[in-house]
């Protein structure tokens, strides 16, 4: 059973593969994108589509790393207080006075 997910997923991802290699094929052609004050930059499609792709993942990731650095320092807090929660319980424990044995 093992083996025949491990077959399907390498199967759908040459699958994907192959179809984006496809599209990059049948796009060749130049595309031209024009920006401010007359500047454009000309080149094929796919490659367009890719640098607009990977700006928007800089963007994306560029808008989580506040948050990700805030979870970052809450979970630092909450190791630390844990930690000192589970040190205190301990010296509670040692301190304790001992019970006698049953029977005495």
């Amino acid at each position: 059973m093992k083996h025949v997910l491990w077959l399907f997923k390498w199967l759908l991802k040459a699958a994907i593969f192959f179809t984006l290699f496809a599209f990059a094929l049948n796009n060749q052609h130049d595309a031209t994108v024009r920006f401010f004050f007359g500047t454009q930059w000309t080149s094929p499609l796919v490659l367009v589509l890719l640098a607009a792709f990977g700006l928007g993942l800089g963007i994306g990731v560029l808008g989580m790393v506040p948050r990700w650095w805030l979870h970052r320092k809450d979970a630092s807090i909450a190791r630390r207080e844990a930690a000192q929660a589970t040190a205190a319980a301990a010296l509670s424990t040692d301190n304790a006075p001992a019970t006698p044995p049953y029977g005495i």
